[in-house]
């Protein structure tokens, strides 16, 4: 151990300070890419001819890869090591940037940017996993854990507006050129700060053999975690890919997500729409009775039993897919209906993606003088009253009419998932299982983003430049909103408000992103 309290083995090439920083330049690149998107698809849209189909794709495509992934890329850095799997997925990342800004048409870009969420979907959970080794202290780890959460957090506020200004001065294809220069640093700079990190054979207690439950050094006669909850398979079985559950999960997601997207342009009676419908729900079928029966699943059927987890993938599905609705149709709106510039419909954005990167930072306070469960009834509270007052937006009393609806959204999806989220599990999780489950609920989280745009079409379709019928898919979110918090008062017990074991370090809490 090196008097800085940094583990031996990460003791060359660069300091911890350093290689903090590099990790933070990758995930900056993700994250500043996500939020950056929504502004430019109209200026895509005109310049690619492209439908409004197409639009939705566009921000579908990276939400969906990324969703599929989520769950697999933990066991694939396992079982690859650490080092490999961020560099793939940085490099991986970069490349399909490239690919975007020089793609000739829609359907190019389209499967360039889920080629980013599948690369983002490894940049991500290891650039987080890699913070967590950095420091042995707990009191460091915290803080560093605290900069990459802020870094996310500054991309998704920035996102807008920096892409705002790209695509009104230099074209739509600037803001995927960004992300060249960046991510040559984060790879160069990765390559050399950090030590090779030999794949990790897992133990009988669903860890890497010798590491502990805060991925840190264990004593060499730490005895194995007993099993819980009936969950033993999983964990003896950690670090293996389920390769037949994640084919089974992208077949049967991929093909519900397009029929819902397509479903304008088809007709839901169509049979493309009714065979794809129907397709998806057989292969889903099967993914579930697999990963019933398989020894070491991707998403272990019996944790979605635990109801506190029920609740916190709930609460994150119908958190995100509200303001992913929010963020397609006002794009839209603002843009082809009202004509404003990118740049003026950033500035716009900055009130919910300014108040979510505050709130973010400081859930952790709020939940610690209210508790876990009124924390969640509140955010969730305040997303309702949000897209309620949203449904002001097409009145003509100008932004301050709705402007205040924004910060409450912005505010409230903090407050109700994420990290307060995973706080309100953790009582009824093992610690060797943390990250499982704050993987499922993140999963389900992108997921909530996947449909809150394929449903914003299909609710409020555009005809012509105009965007109609807002104010059903506003409606609808929010009245999902409140049916999350009723969820969370009945299922969450107010005698374990404060009760848990301490936020996990080796999952994400991801920042609300586009």
């Amino acid at each position: 151990m090196r008097p800085d309290e940094t583990p031996t083995s990460t003791s060359r090439r660069a300091s911890p300070a350093i290689r903090l920083a590099l990790v933070c330049v990758a995930t900056f690149l993700v994250y500043l890419d996500a939020s950056i998107t929504p502004v430019a698809v109209p200026a895509i849209r005109a310049d690619l001819h492209a439908d409004v189909t197409a639009a939705q794709w566009l921000l579908d495509a990276y939400t969906l890869g990324f969703a599929c992934l989520l769950l697999t890329a933990g066991s694939l850095g396992d079982r690859f090591g650490r080092k490999a799997a961020l560099l793939t997925g940085a490099g991986g990342f970069t490349a399909c940037s490239v690919a975007c800004a020089l793609a000739p048409g829609a359907g190019v870009l389209i499967a360039a940017r889920g080629g980013q969420g599948v690369f983002a979907a490894a940049v991500v959970p290891l650039s987080l996993a890699v913070t967590t080794e950095l420091f042995a202290d707990p009191r460091r780890r915290t803080r560093a854990i605290g900069v990459w959460g802020g870094v996310a957090g500054t991309a998704v506020a920035l996102g807008p507006i920096i892409g705002g200004l790209l695509v009104q001065t230099a074209g739509w294809e600037s803001m995927f050129w960004i992300n060249l220069p960046i991510g040559a640093v984060a790879l160069a700079g990765l390559s050399w700060a950090l030590p090779p990190s030999p794949p990790r054979r897992p133990s009988r207690n669903g860890r890497a053999a010798g590491e502990g439950r805060d991925g840190m050094p264990d004593a060499p006669d730490a005895p194995d975690a007993p099993p819980a909850d009936g969950l033993r398979g999983s964990r003896e079985a950690a670090g293996r890919p389920d390769v037949v559950g994640q084919a089974l999960f992208v077949l049967g997601s991929g093909p519900l997500t397009f029929a819902m997207i397509e479903s304008g342009r088809f007709g839901w009676s169509s049979p493309v729409i009714l065979g794809l419908l129907l397709g998806s729900a057989v292969v889903l079928a099967l993914f579930v009775r697999w990963e019933i029966r398989c020894p070491h699943p991707m998403l272990p059927p019996r944790l979605l039993r635990v109801p506190a987890v029920a609740v916190a993938c709930v609460v994150n599905f119908l958190g995100l897919f509200g303001m992913y609705a929010v963020l397609f149709l006002l794009t839209v709106y603002l843009q082809e209906t009202r004509h404003l510039s990118p740049v003026g419909t950033g500035v716009r954005f900055l009130a919910l993606t300014g108040f979510l990167g505050v709130a973010s930072m400081g859930a952790a306070a709020v939940v610690a003088r209210l508790g876990t469960r009124t924390t969640m009834l509140l955010g969730l509270l305040l997303v309702a009253a949000g897209l309620g007052g949203l449904t002001l937006v097409e009145d003509a009393g100008g932004y301050f009419t709705y402007g205040w609806a924004l910060v409450l959204l912005g505010a409230g999806i903090p407050l109700s998932s994420g990290v307060v989220a995973i706080q309100a599990m953790m009582s009824a999780v093992p610690a060797d299982l943390a990250g499982t489950a704050s993987g499922a609920m993140n999963t389900f989280r992108q997921f909530g983003a996947v449909f809150g745009v394929a449903l914003a079409g299909v609710l409020s379709p555009q005809r012509g430049e105009a965007v109609t019928s807002m104010n059903v898919t506003f409606i609808v979110a929010a009245t999902g909103a409140l049916a999350g918090a009723v969820v969370t008062a009945v299922v969450l017990r107010a005698r374990n408000d404060h009760a848990g074991r301490p936020v996990p370090t080796v999952e994400p809490q991801q920042p609300s992103v586009a």
